[in-house]
Parts: C-alpha cells; structure tokens; sequence
C-alpha cells in the first residue's frame, strides 16, 4: 500500500467527521454510556478482522477515539479511509455520532547532542526509541522528540509543547490562547505551526498537518 498525502486523505474522510491529526486519521464517537460505547467497539472490531487492519481505540465512559495509520507503512494509506469510512457507517447504524477531534501533544526538548539526552529521558520516563523520537510502550503518555540545536539558546525554555489539532480548529485554538494572554512568538511557519508563548515566555506550538510554507513564502513571513 502506498502513503496517502494528508490532504487527500482529510478530504476523503472529512464529511464523516474524521480529522487528520498527528499522522492519524482520527475521530471521537460520542456514546453517552459505557455500555453503548462497548457495542461501538465491538462491531467496529467486526469490520476492523474482516479488513485484516485494525485501529488504536480508547473506550471511555461518554466516548470512543479511534486513530487509524498503517504500521507497517508508517503512514495513512487507503486501507485506514477505507477502514474509517466503513466504522462511520457503523456508527451512524448505531446512531452514535461524532465530536471534535481530541488535541495530540508531544514534548520537544532542544538538544545540541541528542543521543547524549535521550538515554536518560528513556530511563526516566520508562519509553522506548532511537536518540530522535521517544515513545511510551502502552500508549498512554505524549512522545517526546530531540530538536537539534545548532547553538545552545539559554535565553528560552528548553521544553515546549507540541500540541496537535485538526486544520479547522487550529485558529480558534490560537485566538482563544492570545485572548488568554498569550502571545505570537511567530507564525513564520504557519499553517504547518504557530509558536505561542505564555506570560512568562514558556512556549507551545499549535501544530496541523498542513505543510509549511517553502522558504521564499517563509522568508516573507518573517
């Protein structure tokens, strides 16, 4: 199976309440009741074998969130639309429908020497990967990523968050954390991310899966 780029992809799945976010295509099934939520899953896991693809699921109380990416790629491909649009399907059946998509966030450290840091935030946090990405094996914690420095920036925050949303979520995203205090850092990057910082200059960037602009439109940006 070949990669879907993110745009074909959000506009495949779009009208039935997916988002691309992440890498995933994802969507939240609200069910009201645990027990509605089980029968979600349990039909959806009924098409997932008959695909032979099988999606990430988190079963709460009042909803479902489903993410599908192939693994074996290591991106969206056709099978997850395919997939997503079939649990739609079941899902409508059931008369369980869609909310917004849940935020994803990651943890970026600056590093000047990534395999030098790496070790011990593996050994901290008890996560498994490489010295540029780090991943918690049960799925429950945000990632972290090493973002090579050139020069050490002892000025600002080392830390900062990623915070993944859907496309047409991401400028409400940014006007209500402005209207709380916040400010631009820069948006050089936009629509791919927007640097924020809070009042005392700890940063987040609110992060999309739309490219970033190419280095002429960047440069204009700045």
């Amino acid at each position: 199976m070949e990669p879907l780029d993110n745009a074909h992809a959000q506009e495949a799945v779009y009208d039935a309440g997916w988002r691309v976010v992440a890498g995933a295509i994802r969507a939240r099934f609200t069910t009201g009741t645990f027990v509605r939520g089980v029968e979600l899953v349990e039909r959806l896991t009924s098409v997932a074998e008959a695909q032979q693809h099988h999606p990430d699921v988190a079963l709460r109380y009042t909803h479902v969130d489903v993410a599908l990416t192939t693994h074996d790629v290591g991106a969206i491909t056709s099978a997850d639309v395919d997939l997503a649009l079939e649990i739609s399907q079941v899902a409508q059946q059931l008369g369980i429908g869609t909310a917004e998509v849940p935020s994803v966030v990651e943890i970026g450290i600056d590093a000047m020497v990534s395999s030098d840091l790496a070790p011990f935030w593996r050994a901290v946090l008890g996560y498994e990967g490489d010295d540029e990405d780090l991943a918690d094996p049960h799925g429950a914690m945000p990632g972290v990523w090493f973002q090579q420095m050139d020069e050490p920036r002892p000025q600002r925050n080392r830390l900062h968050l990623d915070v993944y949303v859907p496309h047409d979520v991401v400028q409400a995203r940014l006007e209500a954390a402005l209207a709380a205090g916040g400010t631009l850092v820069t948006d050089r990057f936009a629509p791919s991310w927007w640097v924020v910082a809070d009042t005392e200059g700890n940063e987040a960037c609110l992060c999309t899966w739309q490219p970033k602009p190419d280095a002429g439109e960047a440069a204009d940006q700045g």
